[in-house]
């Protein structure tokens, strides 16, 4: 069974699982676009060109006035059998993206070759020098940069079933030059490979084994707990990072992409630290509880087709907007893909690899520009307490983004 499947059930009682490889691409007739950043809205911002790319991957810029530092820490859970190796302890690869003073040392690196081969591989990318140039990316954000000063909310942000957390990097960069502490996570044997300690890179098991709904089900919880697992080793009585006093412990939200968009209602159900969150198109494997999340607000965003729509194929969003008793608001992106919302649309772009079934028609960069300023915007509301007009209804200047059941 392949990796990087994106959950999509057709009834409540079936499900169906996408591959994102079907057969080997061929490159595209034109060269690829360079990702533009494109102001959305009343929550972005402009700045000057994007740094030079040398041989990698150009990814857009933040669009916040914070420089933004990384770390990253391995974290193990004692206390918890790996659900799918049971007989090893649950390990978390996490990176942490904060505001920093400056970031004069040389911006991270995107990927790690053994990920980037991995990765490229279950998109049926075997292409050495197509290796070379996703290991050669580097990011927007620098190794153990000294912080900014003072109080931060922190996002908790977890990739799709099968992707690793790198994926998410433009979306994390983005809220951490905004003023976030945000922390992305790798779950063991959920990706098509993360580099952990002692050299060992874990490929995703997972892909594998879960083959029914019980199984995403269980997946969504796990995940859920690992967020808290981590919440914990952030802002616990001997935090595992030697930053954790720039967190504020008050104000903490989860986002995540298809499993890991589960993963964050799913934690929002079961641990009320978490005060606001979002699901970026994934299908609700852990249902939202009738009785809601105790009136904490959350977002659904997600793609205009069949699937995430009002009476589409995937039920559980309809019975997770009906049991949703906070804010909310249900966004559709129209032409987006599932893989709108991660890196994914940059990276297909310029390494040349064609979507596995229907081309988008949201340009990347405007796609990863309509993904980070609607979720900035949700959480400047919900965790700042800055109101957004943007979350109010249609604009003119953002005509990709449908309001459904606006006005209830």
């Amino acid at each position: 069974m392949n990796t990087l499947r994106s959950l999509r059930p057709a009834t409540a009682a079936v499900i169906a699982l996408v591959a994102l490889a079907t057969a080997a691409p061929a490159a595209h007739a034109q060269a690829p676009s360079v990702p533009a950043r494109t102001a959305v809205g009343a929550a972005a911002a402009t700045s000057g060109p994007a740094r030079p790319a040398a041989t990698g991957v150009l990814l857009p810029e933040p669009t916040g006035r914070a420089e933004v530092g990384r770390s990253t820490l391995h974290l193990v859970d004692p206390s918890r059998q790996d659900l799918w190796v049971p007989e090893r302890q649950r390990e978390l690869m996490v990176d942490l993206y904060y505001p920093a003073r400056s970031t004069a040392g040389a911006p991270s690196r995107y990927a790690d070759r053994r990920e980037a081969r991995l990765l490229l591989a279950e998109v049926g990318v075997r292409d050495e020098s197509v290796v070379e140039t996703l290991s050669a990316t580097r990011s927007h954000s620098a190794v153990h940069a000294r912080p900014r000063p003072g109080k931060h909310p922190l996002v908790l942000l977890s990739p799709g079933f099968g992707a690793p957390r790198f994926t998410l990097t433009t979306l994390a960069e983005d809220l951490a030059s905004r003023g976030y502490v945000v922390a992305t996570v790798d779950h063991a044997y959920e990706s098509s490979g993360t580099v952990f300690p002692g050299g060992r890179v874990l490929t995703c098991v997972a892909c594998r084994k879960a083959e029914t709904q019980e199984d995403m089900r269980r997946a969504t919880v796990n995940r859920g707990r690992d967020l808290s697992f981590v919440l914990d080793r952030l802002t616990g009585p001997r935090p595992a990072w030697r930053h954790a006093g720039l967190v504020d412990q008050g104000r903490v939200g989860a986002a995540g992409h298809s499993l890991g968009g589960a993963a964050a209602a799913s934690v929002m159900a079961n641990d009320d630290r978490f005060r606001a969150g979002v699901n970026m198109d994934g299908a609700f494997g852990d249902p939202v509880p009738e009785q809601g999340l105790g009136g904490r607000p959350f977002l659904m965003l997600g793609t205009g087709d069949a699937a995430h729509q009002p009476g589409g194929e995937d039920v559980t969003w309809d019975a997770a907007w009906r049991n949703l008793d906070g804010w909310k608001r249900w966004l559709a992106v129209t032409g987006a893909h599932h893989f709108t919302f991660s890196d994914m649309p940059v990276l297909f772009d310029q390494l040349r690899v064609p979507y596995p079934d229907v081309q988008p028609t949201i340009p990347p960069g405007r796609a990863i520009d309509v993904v980070r300023t609607y979720t900035g915007a949700f959480f400047d509301q919900h965790l700042r307490g800055r109101p957004q007009p943007l979350l109010d209804g249609p604009t003119a200047q953002n005509p990709e983004v449908r309001f459904n059941h606006h006005g209830q």
